[in-house]
């Protein structure tokens, strides 16, 4: 029988007293397959190769629905764009079809899962930089709502609009003030004369309002950019322009990966001593957020924006939807990877802990290849029972790269890492499983596979089939 152990999660020391533990936290789906399924994860790996990504379909959904819920409790209208390049799998479009949920897209690839999945073209946006034709003549065909991201850009909708005799659904991105050095987005006055050319053009160009991102996670931002926008709609209904009623906010609402006040301790305590070859990042990803998900969207829709109105309130009375483009956020918890262990350098002599390679590489785990570190710490599957006994080690990929770090931070596990053994990194539906993903060294894209518990029975099926 196998035995599953996590690392400690009493902020106890990994290698030195001062490196806190970051275990990951758990939705009940995820400890149940855990607790109750580790010799199907085995199998699984075993049968499907490593690294494996477990995919699990209904807690996106749920994640969708407390989003939804999110927008109810507002008198704010609201809709969600599930942002897909976080995630290629397609039984998320293929949720997001079930339960009447958009899609944010930025390619043509992207754009065909979406519509192949089952969401219509009316409920999908478009958005990324200077578009191809293809993708632009894709999206007036199947009345997408497109992003507008230059002059250029625009003129050349309004040309392919006309040539095929079928106005266009737009969105006109705003480069918000706090990031002028963006590449993306229309300028105060390039605005302005988008608006005159929409006006101008509206036979075939179709103005429905104006969307934004932002770098960071501050609802006080973001609900400042909102306001600006809304007073664009505002602005733009009076210059004549009359279907000019959405804002798109953007994503950005954080992901709480792990306990709050464990993460400030990490904060506090955080040691280029902690890690193999004493590593220094630049940052990490705010990892213990208080406040997260569709906690970040209700603040953010309850933010004073002037007039004794929160940001809700005045695109409720202004008739103004509201759009967010979640990614990460509506993947919480909805995945994880599994990585089987392949081999164990033991090198507590020399330098007090262990290095262990997995079959796989940190291609399939994104954060490390941005100068970061993917800091909630994995679950140890042993693959055959043996004695508890602290065992310090990092985690390395098994390419021929010296970054080819899953893990640089030294870990303690509570029982030793052997051959054979999993290691599960939790939560990496969103960004960390495959936007990086790559066939190095010709090796092969790794299996997603959705996994579903109904009562006590373990269901799955290869991602993409029917």
């Amino acid at each position: 029988m196998s035995v599953m152990q996590q690392p400690s999660c009493d902020h106890s020391i990994a290698a030195d007293p001062g490196s806190v533990s970051l275990s990951s936290l758990r939705h009940p789906l995820v400890e149940r397959l855990l607790r109750h399924y580790p010799e199907e994860l085995q199998r699984l790996v075993a049968g499907l190769g490593s690294p494996l990504h477990v995919m699990l379909p209904q807690v996106f959904t749920e994640n969708l629905r407390r989003f939804q819920q999110a927008f109810a409790q507002s008198p704010a209208s609201g809709s969600l764009l599930f942002a897909k390049k976080a995630n290629k799998a397609d039984c998320l479009v293929q949720a997001c079809a079930a339960q009447r949920v958009g899609v944010d897209v930025a390619s043509v690839g992207e754009l065909e899962k979406a519509l192949a999945g089952g969401v219509a073209g009316q409920h999908i946006g478009v958005s990324g930089p200077e578009k191809s034709d293809r993708l632009l003549a894709l999206c007036i065909s199947h009345q997408c709502l497109l992003a507008i991201d230059s002059l250029a850009e625009l003129q050349r909708v309004q040309q392919m609009a006309q040539q095929r005799q079928q106005p266009v659904n737009i969105l006109l991105r705003w480069q918000p003030d706090s990031q002028p050095d963006s590449r993306f987005g229309l300028q105060e006055q390039e605005c302005q004369a988008a608006i005159a050319y929409c006006y101008a053009q509206r036979q075939w160009l179709k103005l429905l309002g104006f969307s934004f991102h932002l770098g960071g996670y501050s609802v006080a931002e973001r609900a400042s950019t909102a306001n600006q926008l809304l007073e664009q709609c505002i602005a733009a209904r009076k210059a004549g322009l009359e279907h000019c009623s959405k804002v798109n906010l953007g994503g950005g609402l954080a992901v709480r990966y792990v306990d709050p006040q464990a993460w400030k301790a990490f904060c506090e305590n955080n040691r280029p001593d902690h890690y193999h070859a004493a590593r220094a990042f630049a940052g990490f990803y705010p990892y213990g957020s208080p406040r997260a998900g569709a906690e970040a969207l209700a603040d953010l829709l309850a933010s004073a924006v002037g007039d004794g109105l929160n940001l809700g309130q005045k695109a409720a009375r202004q008739a103004i939807e509201l759009l967010i483009e979640p990614g990460r956020a509506l993947l919480d918890q909805a995945g994880l990877s599994a990585f089987r262990v392949q081999a164990v350098k033991d090198r507590s002599t020399s330098h007090g802990y262990a290095m262990v390679t997995v079959e796989g590489s940190s291609f399939s785990l994104s954060e490390q290849w941005f100068n970061s570190e993917y800091l909630p710490e994995p679950v140890l599957l042993t693959a055959s029972p043996r004695e508890p006994a602290p065992f310090v080690a990092c985690i390395g990929g098994s390419s021929c790269l010296e970054a080819d770090m899953l893990t640089w931070r030294k870990i303690r596990f509570e029982h030793p890492v052997r051959p054979g053994d999993l290691l599960l990194y939790l939560n990496t539906a969103g960004y960390q499983m495959d936007s990086n993903e790559s066939p190095f060294h010709e090796a092969r894209l790794p299996h997603k596979v959705v996994v579903e518990l109904d009562g006590h029975a373990l269901r799955w099926k290869l991602d993409g089939l029917a």
